[in-house]
């Protein structure tokens, strides 16, 4: 059986999904749509603008779906459409990418769902104020034990359950350098900050949620034509309902990555394709189980290949 997997924040490049674009009128369409969507060039900002303002998380939420969708668009022309696969999930904001891909949402909704989300988020912590970190060499139930001696009154969490060898904290700035060094007393190979503009995953996120709540009542889910396994259950679920409420929760919850993986593996997923700019998720499956085959669709000859092999 295959997932479909989607790249979430940090897979961002300069250039990305443009040979799709070129190479297949329905990619080239997912752009024009996503332009549409947001009322502005956001696909030339993807292949002529400056890094930075891509990094921007109002920017790069967007961005990353559209090149996902894209990516999925040009598998479909190739005769694949989403329902090869037995479960889609996404990393953080590529949950959105794959309820897109599924049909739960519309590319237009999607998009614009994403550019309040990315606002939201940015805006819900003053700069400076938070940080994230990532932990290397310690497991999940360590990091919650290093966050919550770390926070001292202040907010600081296991946001990213990645792999068996990373996790991520979030919170308040001087809650994670605490977490940092305590990590580093408790064991680990690395403790590294990381380069985000927001404390993402975390309590501190909770204005963004209650924006997200909104956003998300208005908007119409429907049934995915393929299940999703969400970040902060590690299960599958198909209902629309269910699915607002763990978006809303996605916000300020754990993304339990490590976790789905297992699931989908125990459902008797063997092979993932990762649908999107970079090979992050990728890497992460190969950590998660070695025995799990990987698969990164971000260009047309890896989109091409894809599709040869899934026809046999």
């Amino acid at each position: 059986m295959r997932a479909f997997v989607f790249p979430g924040q940090g897979a961002q490049t300069i250039g990305m999904g443009r040979d799709l674009a070129e190479a297949y009128p329905a990619a080239r369409a997912v752009f024009e749509e996503v332009d549409a969507a947001l009322g502005e060039k956001l696909s030339a900002l993807i292949w002529e603008g400056d890094t930075e303002t891509l990094t921007l998380t109002a920017n790069a939420q967007p961005a990353l779906m559209a090149t996902s969708m894209a990516a999925m668009a040009a598998l479909e022309a190739e005769g694949v459409e989403v329902t090869a696969a037995g479960f889609v999930a996404g990393h953080s904001l590529g949950e959105y990418s794959a309820l897109c891909a599924a049909g739960a949402l519309t590319l237009t909704d999607t998009a614009r769902l994403l550019r309040i989300r990315g606002r939201a988020m940015q805006e819900a912590v003053p700069v400076g104020e938070g940080a994230m970190a990532a932990l290397l060499g310690l497991d999940f139930a360590t990091v919650a034990e290093v966050a919550a001696e770390a926070a001292e009154g202040e907010v600081c969490q296991a946001a990213n359950d990645n792999d068996p060898g990373q996790v991520v904290v979030s919170g308040h700035a001087g809650a994670v350098a605490r977490a940092v060094e305590i990590a580093k007393a408790r064991g680990a190979k690395r403790a590294v900050m990381l380069p985000v503009s927001a404390p993402f995953h975390s309590a501190l996120m909770a204005p963004a949620a209650e924006a997200m709540r909104t956003a998300l009542a208005e908007a119409d889910v429907r049934t995915p034509k393929v299940p999703l396994v969400a970040n902060v259950t590690a299960g599958a679920v198909t209902d629309p309902d269910e699915i607002r409420a763990r978006l809303v929760e996605q916000v300020t919850g754990s993304v339990r990555w490590r976790e789905s993986v297992l699931f989908m593996r125990a459902e008797g997923v063997t092979d993932f394709w990762e649908i999107g700019a970079g090979k992050a998720l990728s890497g992460m499956v190969r950590r998660i189980d070695r025995d799990a085959a990987c698969r990164a669709l971000g260009s047309a000859d890896e989109v091409k290949a894809a599709a040869e092999a899934a026809r046999g």
